[in-house]
C-alpha cells in the first residue's frame, strides 16, 4: 500500500484543488492511503471527503508547543511520499518533520520554504501563471500518475444537522454565494439580482449562504428565500450546493467546490484573474465566467447576470 501525508492546511478553494488531486491519485493507483493536514477551520471539510484516510488539525493560532505536538503526532507513522502543497514556511516545517521516503514540495514555493525540500514537481507550460489546479496537478507525475483529474465528481459524506428546511433539496434551489474572503472580490448586485428574479420567476426558491456578506432586506416567505448566512458550516456546503439547481459565486471557495462537485456555477470576476482562479476547466459548459469591465465588480451589472443566470436555469 502507498502511504501519502499531503500538507494543505487552506485555504477553501486551495484545500477543494488538492482534494481533487488527491482523488485522482487514488484512482490511478488503487491501494493508497491518505492522510492530510489542515487548519482547524477546514478539518471538518476534508474529512467528509472520503478521498482522505485521516486528518491532522493545524491550529494556525497556536502555541509553539501546539505546533511541536502535531509534528510529534505526524512522526508517529511513515510515509512513503509527503507533500506539501501548501508552500510556506510552516507547510515546509511540516514537511520537514514528517517522516518519508521521498518528499515533494511546490515549484512555486515562497518564504524559503524550498530550502527545506529540493525535491518539486516541474510547472505547467504556463509556469507560475497557470490555473491554480494545474500547477498542484504536476504533483502527480511525482508518483508516477498522469497529470488529470479523475473524471468523476469530489464527493462528501452528508453532514449532521444541517440548518435548512427538510424540503428543500426537492425545491432545487439556486444557491447564491454573496461574500469572499477578500472584499473587493464582492459583487454587490447580489440583492438587485435576487429581487428581479424573485419578481420573474415564481417558480424559484434562492438559498443566500456563505460566513457572513450583506444581510437580505427581502420580505419573502421562506418558500421563496431561504437565507444561511453565517448559518451554513463548511461540511455542510457540499451538501447544499449538491442539491443546487444552479450556483452563482464570487471569485472563493465555494466556487471551486461547485465545480469539483460537477454544478452549474456561475462565477463573477474583478481584480482577480480568472485564467489562474476560475472554476476548472475553465471550457467546461457547466462554467460560465463573467469579467467585470475593467476588472471592477461595481461595473458588472445586474441585467447581465440576470441573463445568463436565466440562461443557467433553461439550458
Amino acid at each position: 500500500m502507498l502511504r501519502v501525508l499531503i500538507i494543505k492546511p487552506s485555504s477553501l478553494g486551495d484545500i477543494i484543488h488538492a482534494l481533487q488531486v488527491a482523488q485522482s491519485l487514488r484512482a490511478q493507483t488503487g491501494d493508497v492511503e491518505i492522510d492530510w493536514v489542515a487548519a482547524k477551520t477546514f478539518a471538518p471539510l476534508v474529512r467528509a471527503c472520503p478521498v482522505v484516510d485521516h486528518v491532522y488539525e493545524f491550529d494556525r493560532h497556536g502555541s509553539i508547543f501546539a505546533f511541536r505536538r502535531l509534528c510529534s503526532e505526524i512522526r508517529q507513522k511513515q510515509y512513503d511520499w509527503a507533500l506539501d502543497m501548501q508552500g510556506l514556511a510552516r507547510s515546509a516545517l511540516i514537511l520537514a518533520a514528517a517522516k518519508a521516503t521521498q518528499k515533494g514540495r511546490r515549484a512555486d514555493c515562497r518564504e524559503g520554504a524550498g530550502l527545506l525540500c529540493p525535491n518539486k514537481p516541474e510547472l505547467p507550460p504556463k509556469g507560475d501563471k497557470a490555473h491554480a489546479l494545474d500547477i498542484l496537478l504536476q504533483f502527480l507525475p511525482l508518483l508516477g500518475c498522469r497529470a488529470e483529474l479523475a473524471p468523476e465528481p469530489l464527493e462528501f459524506l452528508h453532514a449532521d444537522n444541517p440548518p435548512w428546511p427538510d424540503d428543500l433539496v426537492a425545491r432545487a434551489p439556486v444557491v447564491m454565494f454573496p461574500d469572499s474572503r477578500v472584499q473587493k472580490k464582492e459583487w454587490p448586485g447580489f440583492y438587485e439580482l435576487t429581487v428581479r428574479l424573485m419578481k420573474d420567476r415564481p417558480d424559484l426558491t434562492i438559498v443566500w449562504a456563505g460566513s457572513n456578506g450583506p444581510e437580505p432586506e427581502l420580505d419573502w416567505p421562506e418558500a421563496r428565500f431561504v437565507n444561511l448566512l453565517g448559518r451554513t458550516k463548511l461540511d455542510a456546503l457540499p451538501e447544499l450546493i449538491g442539491m443546487a439547481r444552479l450556483v452563482v459565486c464570487n471569485d472563493s471557495g465555494p466556487l471551486h467546490l461547485a465545480a469539483a462537485m460537477h454544478q452549474h456555477v456561475i462565477g463573477l470576476f474583478g481584480p482577480t484573474d480568472q485564467e489562474r482562479f476560475g472554476p476548472y476547466p475553465l471550457d467546461c459548459p457547466r462554467h460560465t465566467i463573467l469579467r467585470a469591465p475593467d476588472g471592477k465588480l461595481n461595473l458588472l451589472s445586474a441585467d447581465i447576470v440576470l441573463m445568463n443566470v436565466v440562461k443557467g436555469l433553461e439550458g
